[in-house]
């Protein structure tokens, strides 16, 4: 399989070796350069920190600045020009920014300035070569995963449609199998269940079945060729749902895909008191170093909300969170101070002319959401979590949408899965569809993913995303 699940989430395999790769790569790197350009102690009684702590600190730096940025995504996704811009980024931005500010506070970890240099540019180097190897390896057909549909309706004609319009870069679909096709399934894709179900295997290179079937009941034309799959499994090739595949190959679960049994027999949806007590430890934790860290940066803003339209400088908000309850949200006011005439909500839109100039600016920075972390304090919000929703739009989307309340049962966050995979809802159809992250979020939560939301949060701060 191209997956590996690291507490409930997934992970591309073969990005997963790549980092490994590149960490171990920028640690040659920094213990080379680290012992040829650090110049020797002033004083021959000073000794210098251990070479190794430097190379380990280098290479985490390294690789959080990689994810940060999206690197590993972009190169999914994108052209290998726009990752080489990201890498700059992370490197030369991220990276040497990180570096500077290490250097004072935990100087006897960090490099010299002069190595840090030359390192970065050594490691932008060989990750270039690294990853242009990588991408000519990874594209070939034989690392490719074929995936076969044992089913040819609704189900079957929807996952072949997402696979087409979102890209699945490793898995390759190779077709549908049944007597009559849904109208999405290409002429190409059509097969007809086949009577020696390893001869096929083996004929086109399956590594995985897809159940997809809209009706299971064999008095009903349906049923699955259990004993069948049964063997295959026995030969290696992965048998799964349509739903645990979608969710897996696109990280969101699809309602219309969804049954409260599924949720109810699937390895997720588990909660634990000790992973509530150590989350709200560290929230604490990070909650209390950034005000102080950021404090500056709150008076700043303050200041100018107040010199450009005055008080008041903090509004607030109903919003839903754990369990349903009510609680008041705080941020920087960043709209006109009659942006709601009569007290009813209304969503932003793109280019909303109620906000005003440093409100637009406190926006793409997301420094207006900075008085939320006295919510965090307060244990009303987590930092990672769903973006918690004003009480008039989450009594009318429970009623609409199918499981909505289910994101209710975590606490919400400053951010959230949902932010980093999709922009900023201000619809009902902008609603369901990060619904369909909240609810992965919700299922396969844990402290491994709270820390790669946050790393990557990085990205959406800096490229102003999701932002109206």
């Amino acid at each position: 399989m191209a997956y590996i699940r690291i507490r409930k989430h997934y992970l591309h395999l073969p990005y997963l070796v790549l980092g490994c790769v590149e960490m171990t790569g920028h640690g040659v790197i920094a213990h080379q350069l680290s012992e040829l350009l650090t110049p020797p102690p002033e004083f021959n009684f000073f000794e210098h920190a251990p070479f190794w702590s430097q190379t380990v600190t280098y290479a985490i730096v390294m690789a959080c600045c990689t994810l940060a940025m999206g690197v590993y995504g972009a190169l999914t996704r994108e052209s290998f020009t726009n990752m080489v811009l990201r890498t700059i980024v992370s490197f030369f931005l991220l990276g040497s920014l990180t570096f500077t500010l290490s250097g004072f506070v935990l100087p006897s970890i960090t490099m010299h300035q002069t190595a840090v240099f030359w390192s970065l540019l050594a490691s932008f180097i060989m990750v270039l070569l690294v990853r242009l190897a990588f991408t000519r390896v990874i594209d070939s057909n034989q690392l490719r995963r074929n995936v076969v549909i044992c089913g040819s309706g609704n189900m079957a004609g929807f996952l072949v449609e997402s696979a087409a319009q979102e890209g699945l870069r490793e898995t390759q679909i190779v077709g549908c199998l049944g007597a009559t096709f849904d109208e999405r399934i290409p002429q190409g894709m059509q097969f007809e269940v086949p009577g020696d179900w390893l001869s096929f295997i083996q004929q086109h290179n399956i590594s995985e079945i897809v159940v997809a079937q809209d009706e299971r009941r064999r008095s009903e034309g349906g049923g699955v060729p259990l004993y069948e799959f049964l063997l295959l499994k026995l030969r290696s090739v992965h048998i799964s749902e349509a739903v645990s595949f979608y969710e897996r190959e696109f990280t969101r679960m699809k309602i219309p895909l969804l049954s409260t049994s599924w949720m109810l027999y699937s390895d997720g949806f588990h909660y634990s008191k000790s992973r509530d007590m150590a989350k709200r430890a560290f929230d604490l934790g990070i909650s209390l170093t950034l005000c102080l860290l950021l404090a500056p940066f709150m008076l700043l803003t303050a200041l100018a909300v107040f010199l450009e339209t005055g008080r008041p400088i903090l509004y607030y908000q109903n919003r839903v969170g754990y369990n349903g309850r009510h609680f008041r949200i705080y941020k920087f006011r960043s709209m006109r101070q009659d942006a709601e005439k009569g007290g009813k909500a209304i969503w932003a839109k793109k280019n909303d002319n109620r906000v005003t100039r440093v409100g637009a600016i406190i926006r793409n920075t997301r420094l207006d959401e900075l008085p939320q972390l006295y919510n965090v304090i307060r244990g009303e919000m987590s930092f990672v979590g769903p973006r918690p929703e004003r009480p008039e739009f989450v009594q009318e989307l429970s009623e609409k949408l199918d499981y909505y309340d289910v994101r209710h049962t975590v606490k919400p966050g400053l951010m959230g899965w949902a932010q980093l995979k999709y922009p900023y809802g201000a619809s009902e159809e902008d609603a369901k569809n990060k619904l369909e992250y909240d609810l992965y979020y919700t299922k396969n939560h844990s402290f491994l993913m709270d820390l790669l939301i946050m790393i990557q949060t990085v990205e959406v701060v800096l490229l102003g995303k999701g932002v109206h």
